[in-house]
């Protein structure tokens, strides 16, 4: 497992939810909701996210049919992903399988309490930390980095 912290964004057309993890990769925490209806904007802070918490790459959750296929949401999260990559580089960031991570995001917080009105603000950045569990997990089982690298070209 490699040392140093990670960011995980979990991209969606109103909201983008940002988690972190510490350096040793053992808990990932929530960080903030990044408002998603202006790219620009939202890519900005996320680079300024990035700036502050100098973590070693950024996964951002891929959108992808139950089975496998990847549809327009997919295609808008590579978009996005790419202009981010653009932005913060050299930190690498990678693309990683998000299936179903808002549904057990929005389980666990109903089953601690916080109702769907409430939650609407949060679920966002625990769908990031969901994301970010899963990443960490399968690079301890297989040792190597979690899902594909986005190129940047210059």
């Amino acid at each position: 497992m490699r040392r140093g912290r990670r960011i995980a964004v979990d991209v969606g057309d109103a909201r983008i939810g940002v988690a972190s993890c510490d350096p040793d990769g053992v808990l990932a925490t929530p960080v903030e909701t990044v408002p998603g209806r202006d790219i620009p904007a939202a890519q900005r802070r996320l680079a300024a996210i990035v700036a502050e918490y100098e973590p070693i790459e950024v996964v951002v959750g891929l959108p992808r049919s139950l089975s496998g296929g990847e549809g327009p949401a997919a295609k808008k999260v590579r978009t996005f992903a790419q202009g981010l990559a653009e932005r913060i580089a050299p930190v690498p960031v990678r693309l990683v399988d998000e299936r179903l991570s808002t549904v057990t995001a929005a389980q666990g917080l109903r089953a601690s309490g916080v109702g769907s009105r409430k939650g609407r603000g949060v679920v966002d950045q625990a769908a990031a930390v969901v994301i970010l569990q899963n990443a960490l997990e399968t690079e301890r089982a297989s040792g190597k980095a979690p899902g594909e690298c986005v190129r940047v070209v210059i």
